[in-house]
């Protein structure tokens, strides 16, 4: 089956689909770094760095499969998803680009992964009949990370949208968790003392708070909710990696964040998948991508119900 992959981020959907058994024929993003992370990963792919709202899309080569993960920070509640603002607005815009694919090459098959809130999306309605009108039936599902192998609970929408008289609704086996605690490297990073000049009070508390549910070692995030105020058991999935360093690793009286390879392999990528040298970029990509394993059982699962 061959493939193509719009707004390909670092890879996610394609090393998914190649776990799947596709071709990854065709990869594009907006932004540069993105590519060059995706094309070191992926050379027998071809690239394109470009807003796909103005993709010649005669130029793209003949695929089977659409993959699209259109920008979803204007859908999150995470990023505010606040009504009129332009930023959003036009972020929100991006997954018409996956109706232009798809009107121009009739792919038999269009995957579309996004935040869970997409479907509440004013324009969703819309969306999803420009889609219909193309010959499309559209199956939504929301898939937990956390039951596919993925040592992390993120959930997201895959909508599968198939050129059949009928929705392609996919089952999948669900897998035993994989605790947090299979990729923490207590040997390596770069520790702090907890109790050190200028750490912040809320800090401290949250800390002491996860001392006392959870012990000695375990996961704090930076965030004033949830288990932001308890701390997290390394025994159960992390929450989800974000786009910014959120997640410090305790043990005892030192703290560290989380690195990058350990970003990595939360997500589910292959531990020789390549990352940006600058811990911050690569976190920023990583917290962006799909989870490969996810993207692998939808793919199978296409397969199996074809």
């Amino acid at each position: 089956m061959r493939a193509i992959d719009l707004f390909a981020g670092a890879g996610g959907f394609t090393t998914g689909a190649v776990m799947g058994g596709c071709s990854v024929v065709w990869a594009a993003n907006h932004w540069q770094s993105a590519v060059d992370a995706h094309a070191l990963n992926h050379p027998g792919t071809i690239h394109a760095c470009q807003d796909l709202q103005q993709a010649a899309w005669a130029d793209v080569p003949a695929h089977d499969l659409l993959l699209a993960s259109p920008c979803c920070q204007g859908h999150s509640r995470a990023r505010g998803k606040l009504a009129g603002n332009p930023q959003h607005d036009a972020s929100r815009s991006t997954a018409w680009a996956v109706v232009s694919a798809a009107e121009h090459h009739r792919p038999q098959i269009v995957v579309i992964e996004n935040v869970v809130d997409f479907a509440a999306w004013s324009l969703y309605p819309a969306w999803r009949m420009a889609l219909e009108a193309l010959g499309y039936c559209l199956a939504p599902h929301i898939i937990d990370a956390a039951n596919h192998g993925v040592p992390q609970h993120r959930e997201r929408l895959f909508i599968v949208a198939t050129r059949s008289k009928h929705p392609l609704m996919l089952q999948f086996p669900i897998l035993d968790r994989v605790p947090a605690s299979s990729f923490v490297d207590f040997e390596a990073g770069a520790w702090q003392p907890i109790n050190k000049p200028g750490r912040s009070a809320a800090t401290l508390r949250r800390v002491g708070a996860g001392r006392t549910q959870h012990g000695k070692r375990f996961l704090a995030p930076f965030y004033g909710s949830g288990s932001g105020e308890t701390g997290r058991s390394l025994g159960r999935p992390i929450g989800a990696i974000t786009t910014r360093d959120r997640w410090s690793v305790i043990d005892g009286d030192r703290m560290r964040m989380l690195s990058k390879w350990e970003c990595r392999a939360a997500m589910g990528f292959p531990a020789n998948y390549q990352l940006p040298a600058q811990h911050r970029l690569a976190v920023h990509i990583l917290g962006n991508a799909v989870a490969p394993p996810v993207a692998r059982d939808v793919i199978l699962a296409i397969k199996a119900a074809a």
